[in-house]
């Protein structure tokens, strides 16, 4: 019987962003159902001891580098370790997810949650910019504008307040998280584990 994994996730994480094509390429050789969750990685922080980077002491931020520029080399994925528009609303981003899980389905809305990602991290977009959300949603043939309106609507704000619950409930305190067989994984460094469970 296939597995279902929990995905929380934030779309201007930079970890979101390293394990997110190696997760979902995990998830579908296992024939793993992915549940999709953006989150609101602020209010998790909020009531679980975490805090924005800039405000971690100097030696976490200096580590958190030396950290990205590894993954990042040791995947070949290209990133930009001082991105201009970071740090970034997260919350436009992660509401477009959610409209494109609605009207799309999860490949879609994967799609796009990595598009969103690379655009941070390698393109030195602002995915808190409406024409800038239009254009990436258009150009991994979506249709950006409509999916910019529904974005706004009641549907998406619950689901994405209901993420955050979920969120919360299962002890999340950062993101990546994955959540297999009631068990979570933090980190895109812990998807050897999580291969684990989907395989037992």
């Amino acid at each position: 019987m296939s597995k279902s994994v929990d995905y929380f996730m934030a779309p201007q994480s930079p970890w979101s962003f390293l394990g997110h094509q190696r997760f979902v390429a995990m998830a579908r050789k296992h024939g793993a159902t992915i549940q999709l969750k953006p989150a609101d990685i602020a209010k998790v922080f909020s009531v679980s001891g975490g805090v924005p980077v800039a405000q971690r002491p100097p030696q976490r931020q200096a580590y958190r580098l030396a950290e990205l520029q590894r993954w990042s080399d040791f995947l070949t994925i290209p990133i930009n370790l001082h991105p201009t528009f970071f740090p970034v609303p997260a919350e436009p981003g992660a509401k477009l997810i959610i409209a494109a899980l609605h009207s799309d389905g999860t490949d879609k809305a994967l799609d796009l949650a990595f598009a969103l990602g690379r655009a941070v991290w390698s393109e030195e977009k602002n995915i808190a910019d409406e024409a800038t959300l239009i254009a990436i949603a258009d150009n991994i043939g979506l249709h950006g504008k409509a999916l910019l309106t529904h974005s706004a609507s009641d549907s998406v704000a619950a689901d994405y307040a209901k993420n955050t619950e979920d969120a919360l409930k299962a002890n999340v305190f950062g993101v990546p998280w994955y959540r297999v067989d009631g068990q979570g994984y933090w980190g895109q460094d812990r998807l050897d584990f999580v291969e684990r469970a989907l395989a037992s």
